[in-house]
């Protein structure tokens, strides 16, 4: 069976050319959620996902842990992780909800505004602006290859890993 380094170049040149876009658009993003992250971290002191995090608040606040992993597209348990860190640096607040004593509400603290007045735009926004003007029929294409591409990764080297399922998919893509 021929290896995965073998299998590259056996592959036709219009296949290659879209190989080389996939990986240069790939390293263009890393690129730039690297440089974004370094500039907030030497600006503010914050990571990227901090400032988009405040950023979201500042255009709604009061918002729960839910409302804001909802309006970052990112899972509740990392959105807490991040809050928590917020809280700590006191740039945001968690209060009892007006209305719903259960219901935490976050929101920004003054020198929460003032930071995010000094603050590049999160690139994360940017991402999600990108992705909002894309059409749903692109939007759908790219989050199918997107996640047939993190299957493949976080399998590779061991077929039996990978589902049936993926399998023809993957044969019926070549």
């Amino acid at each position: 069976m021929p290896s995965q380094q073998a299998k590259v170049h056996t592959i036709g040149r219009e296949a290659r050319a879209d190989m080389v876009n996939v990986v240069d658009s790939i390293r263009s993003i890393i690129q730039t959620l690297r440089i974004s992250g370094r500039e907030s971290e030497q600006t503010v002191g914050l990571s990227g996902a901090q400032l988009y995090v405040l950023n979201e608040l500042n255009d709604r606040p009061a918002m729960s842990i839910n409302e804001l992993a909802e309006r970052t597209f990112t899972h509740q348990s990392s959105v807490s992780m991040v809050v928590a860190r917020l809280v700590d640096s006191k740039l945001v607040s968690r209060s009892a909800a007006r209305g719903d004593a259960r219901r935490l509400a976050i929101t920004l603290t003054p020198a929460g505004r003032a930071l995010l007045r000094k603050s590049p735009d999160p690139v994360q926004a940017r991402l999600v602006n990108a992705l909002r003007s894309m059409s749903r029929a692109d939007l759908k294409e790219l989050a199918s290859g997107l996640s047939i591409l993190t299957e493949i990764l976080s399998d590779q080297g061991d077929d039996s890993k990978k589902p049936a399922a993926l399998k023809s998919r993957l044969s019926l893509k070549a």
